[in-house]
């Protein structure tokens, strides 16, 4: 059993089937990647794992507990952290202001109002805070404002603070869209840092063949909202129905 279990989800709208019976198991500590063309069904099954989406049949499962139907408090306060395409960052404040939002938070989504009065509370989150930027290798930005930060340091900030909730399960939504190649590369080079120093599993989408064969250790390929395939990357490169996924004829 994974730390998620997808069983026999399907899902429409209206006319259109967007997933059909699917089935994914992602290993505890591991590093699995949904790949596929456009319409695949990727983000829609990604939503499902928060519980955004409601399948139309199936379960999903994290931990031995449903998703489906809970807030995104109560995703959060199971363990589960999403990126999104998009980096969700506060851009009017600075690099630490963004920081410490995360770690007012409990996991419950209650706010430490009462705790942050003491001086020693303030001090603590200002810690927790800087360590993170250190972790995230941006505590030279830390006076900056977020939105004048790069793609890739937009991204990196928005993973840190994902991580300041200390979560079980990181989901990344394509995070490398849109950036330039040394950012891609450090973003790699970031994301194996956390697989490697932090009690964590990743589920990745992503366009970028470069980023999922570098990262992931099993890989679920999606077309029409079916899996065609689930092997190691090994396995996967080359792989007739992989190809033809693709480019839209038999290899």
């Amino acid at each position: 059993m994974g730390i998620l279990e997808v069983k026999n989800v399907g899902k429409r709208f209206g006319g259109l089937q967007a997933l059909g019976d699917v089935n994914l198991s992602v290993a505890e500590n591991s590093v699995h990647a949904i790949i596929g063309p456009n319409g695949a069904g990727k983000s829609t099954l990604l939503n499902c794992f928060v519980g955004k989406l409601i399948p139309d049949t199936g379960s999903v499962m994290f931990d031995g507990q449903s998703v489906l139907g809970r807030s995104p408090h109560e995703i959060n306060q199971m363990g589960i952290s999403r990126v999104f395409q998009t980096p969700e960052i506060f851009a009017d404040l600075s690099v630490m202001e963004n920081m410490m939002i995360p770690c007012f938070a409990k996991r419950d989504g209650a706010f430490e109002m009462n705790a942050i009065s003491s001086i020693g509370s303030q001090k603590d989150i200002l810690e927790r805070a800087e360590h993170m930027l250190e972790d995230m290798n941006m505590a030279d930005k830390q006076h900056m404002h977020a939105g004048s930060l790069s793609r890739g340091d937009k991204r990196r900030l928005e993973i840190g603070m994902c991580l300041s909730q200390e979560p079980r399960l990181l989901l990344l939504d394509e995070p490398t869209a849109g950036m330039a190649r040394a950012d891609t590369n450090n973003t790699i080079d970031l994301l194996k840092q956390i697989k490697d120093t932090r009690d964590i599993t990743i589920a990745i989408i992503e366009h970028d063949m470069h980023v999922v064969f570098s990262l992931a250790e099993r890989i679920t390929v999606l077309a029409q909202g079916t899996p065609l395939v689930e092997d190691t990357p090994e396995n996967i490169k080359g792989h007739p129905k992989v190809r033809e996924a693709y480019l839209g004829e038999s290899a």
